[in-house]
């Protein structure tokens, strides 16, 4: 049956105004990653021009040089007029045309010296922002990836790298060629006659204001504009992700509303910088314009007065022309500049994370010992209002095994979360080892615990690289690879493949059952050798047999190690040191096995429910 209607789609947010006027109104998503102020950006760019200095000093030589030899044609066409109607004789007329030919062929060795250069530049610096944005969101907590969602992700690494590739890779040079080119012409048009200058003076105070006017507003709108692609790509994302879900459900027309409202609000951000554009560019093509007729005007008086010859009135118009070009090609770049200006704002809003561990972390009495774990007051929520875990204490000796058991939406898979630093708590502290995890960076955090869950990801490459994904050495011990899949009962399998550890895998390649995916990603954390390890459902994609076989394999080897299992399969409570019940955001039990029967409480339910018992 179709669909025909269906319900419309929350208005979580105010679209943006539908007649210009001020920059779009569009809430903004606490989730979301964070933009740096302008600061940061105008730092970083510094930094770039300390760090590039010597080529950026080229860059800007080479580029005068040119200018300077592009003067060279309208000056001596100035001297050709007036040597022509002086009288002079053909070879000296001649002799200024081969130089204005030499002065061209010049111009354009320096400018394809120029541009090459210019480009090194650009690629550099590309590459270097591309890098840190790829570190500091690498780097980034778990929780706050998953929370700000893939549409933003992919939109930053995305079209917000995009526009600051056309920022560096060509505005910057025009901008450079600009500045040059209009310093060199001014200093020419002044060494003419200084008045000369005077007739810039109007389209100067045009192109200011309206510059200013333009300036002021568009930051705001591309910010906007670049916030609403986030979200339609998120949109569009979840759309093909859960298209199976949505037609199983008959809910295409409500997601088709949804995409309609995300496209609006794109289309009007757009409209209102598109508007802006509009309103700032007659403006400066009138100013243009204006200066050459300011100019002959100026030089018209001037050649009155007995201060300028004919030739020099031609040269003076001829460098105004010259200079307005460059000058036209430089302010239009600024639109360029401030989308990428404000896409650089989003890629440098997502720092790498600080928090190297301070001395004397360590809490007075609390135990520094590895594996020790201590939970003390924790509360946490996803959103702002709603608490999902309500005064957690837990305290978890080196090598103990702990299982956590409760009804769905309990919180255990959030405790987990936070136990492995993926989370922060709102209040309260997670120690791991004597340490708060707050005060950790995300390398450390995950020294001292991993969290494995049943989403268990193959990249894209042979087995040997997606296990030497958990260690630090550049150069891989295939010996130690071997042992880590002879630990998770992998290694048969995977000598059985044609290439072995050389098998390529992942997207495109040979596909993996889901038993050997979490094969593998065990055999990782076995690399990795953390102090502590959470395990939320990590064999739920395995048999039965398979999955206690594999973990009576890891409980030999992570012994020493503190181990915390999540789990719906009650046989992993059974074979824990202790078990903790969680219901409603708390632990309502903790005990062993044995302790825990005997008390006929919520995990006596659980139990005699798994087996069947009234």
């Amino acid at each position: 049956m179709t669909q025909t209607a269906g319900p419309r789609p929350p208005a979580e947010e105010p679209a943006p105004p539908s007649v210009p006027g001020g920059p779009p109104t569009v809430a903004v998503d606490p989730t979301a990653l964070p933009v740096a102020p302008a600061p940061v950006v105008w730092r970083r760019m510094r930094r770039a021009g300390r760090d590039h200095g010597p080529l950026l000093i080229q860059v800007v030589a080479l580029y005068a040089l040119a200018t300077g030899s592009a003067l060279v044609a309208p000056w001596v066409l100035g001297m050709v007029i007036d040597a022509v109607r002086d009288g002079a004789a053909p070879g000296r007329v001649d002799a200024m045309a081969l130089v204005i030919v030499a002065s061209l062929l010049v111009n354009a060795a320096l400018l394809l010296a120029a541009v090459a250069q210019s480009i090194r530049f650009g690629e550099g610096l590309l590459a270097e922002l591309r890098e840190e944005f790829v570190r500091s969101v690498l780097r980034l907590p778990l929780g706050t990836v998953e929370r700000a969602g893939t549409g933003d992700l992919v939109s930053r690494t995305g079209r917000d790298i995009n526009s600051l590739s056309v920022m560096v890779r060509e505005s910057l040079p025009v901008f450079a060629t600009g500045m040059a080119t209009v310093l060199v012409i001014m200093v020419a048009q002044a060494f003419l006659h200084p008045a000369l200058l005077l007739a810039w003076v109007p389209s100067v105070l045009v192109i200011w204001v309206s510059t200013r006017w333009y300036t002021r507003r568009a930051p705001d709108g591309y910010l906007a504009e670049m916030g609403t692609y986030s979200r339609l790509t998120q949109g569009v994302s979840d759309t093909v992700e859960g298209a199976h879900t949505l037609e199983a459900l008959g809910r295409q027309r409500w997601q088709d509303l949804r995409t309609d409202a995300d496209v609006r609000r794109a289309y009007l951000a757009e409209r209102y910088t598109l508007w802006l554009r509009t309103v700032w560019y007659p403006p400066l093509e009138f100013s243009y314009m204006f200066a050459s007729a300011t100019t002959f005007l100026v030089a018209g008086v001037l050649h009155v007065q007995g201060e300028l010859s004919l030739g020099q009135i031609a040269t003076a118009v001829f460098l105004t022309v010259q200079m307005s070009k460059p000058l036209e090609r430089m302010i239009d770049q600024i639109d360029n500049v401030m989308v990428g200006f404000t896409a650089m704002r989003r890629l440098l809003g997502v720092p790498a994370p600080d928090g190297p561990a301070l001395p004397g972390d360590e809490a007075e009495g609390q135990s520094s010992e590895p594996g020790t774990v201590a939970v003390h007051g924790v509360r946490f929520g996803y959103t702002p209002g709603t608490e999902v875990l309500r005064g957690v204490d837990l305290d978890l000796r080196p090598g103990e095994r702990l299982a956590m058991v409760g009804p769905s939406g309990a919180g255990k898979s959030t405790l987990g979360k936070l136990l492995a630093g993926v989370y922060l708590p709102g209040t309260g502290t997670v120690r791991v080892g004597g340490a708060d995890l707050t005060s950790l960076s995300p390398e450390e955090r995950r020294e001292r615990a991993i969290l494995l869950s049943q989403e268990s990801h193959v990249f894209r490459g042979t087995i040997a690289e997606n296990l030497a994904l958990a260690l630090d050495d550049e150069s891989v011990d295939r010996d130690r690879l071997w042992r880590a899949l002879e630990t998770v009962d992998a290694d048969s399998w995977v000598r059985a493949l044609p290439d072995g550890l050389d098998t390529l895998v992942g997207s495109g390649r040979d596909a993996l059952d889901p038993a050997h995916v979490q094969q593998l990603a065990l055999a990782r954390v076995v690399l990795a050798d953390p102090q502590v390890l959470v395990l939320d459902e990590a064999t739920s994609m395995i048999d039965p047999r398979s999955a206690r076989r594999l973990e009576g394999s890891l409980a030999g080897v992570l012994a020493g190690r503190t181990v915390v299992a999540i789990a719906h399969r009650l046989y992993t409570a059974h074979d824990a040191d202790r078990v903790a019940v969680v219901d409603g955001g708390r632990i309502v039990e903790l005990g062993t096995h044995d302790e825990l029967l005997a008390r006929g409480g919520s995990y006596a339910a659980l139990w005699n429910a798994w087996h069947g018992e009234g």
